[in-house]
């Protein structure tokens, strides 16, 4: 169980302009960043964004950050559930997960492959958010290619 108290509405507040403002400069400076939105749609103790990112091996991908009281979450769609080769497509996905920090590939919605993480709300500034776009980035770029390959083979012509 988390004994860290949570944050005060002001705190949330704070933070939520500390990554606001990270964001527009990211999106200001940063050519992987596409377009950054905040989400309405969410309940009385949180804040969302969107980021889409532009990649190489994935042409773009979404980036969803959720401040809640304790956490930052962040998620992204990473591809649908495998047509073929389960076993070597889940099989690369776990070997990728021991190469990261801060983040792991999972089974969402509709077996599609999210790549997921959260690190504690305190924690977060503008090292700690560039730190995690470079991973989430890298991550989906390095794992996205092999893992299409793999569980869609037959597209490919294997």
């Amino acid at each position: 169980m988390d004994e860290t108290p949570p944050l005060t509405a002001d705190e949330q507040a704070r933070l939520a302009s500390v990554i606001d403002a990270w964001l527009d400069r990211q999106a200001a400076d940063n050519p992987v960043l596409a377009d950054v939105f905040p989400d309405p749609d969410v309940g009385p103790n949180e804040h969302r964004w969107h980021v889409r990112v532009l990649g190489q091996e994935k042409d773009t991908f979404t980036l969803r950050f959720t401040l809640r009281q304790r956490m930052l979450h962040y998620e992204t769609y990473v591809m649908p559930a495998p047509e073929e080769n389960d076993g070597a497509f889940f099989a690369h996905l776990l070997l990728r997960n021991r190469q990261l920090v801060g983040a792991s590939f999972c089974v969402g919605e509709e077996d599609a492959i999210f790549l997921v993480g959260a690190v504690p709300a305190r924690t977060v500034d503008d090292t700690e958010l560039d730190r995690l776009l470079g991973t989430l980035w890298t991550a989906v770029e390095q794992c996205f290619g092999p893992a299409v390959r793999i569980g869609f083979a037959s597209r490919f012509g294997g």
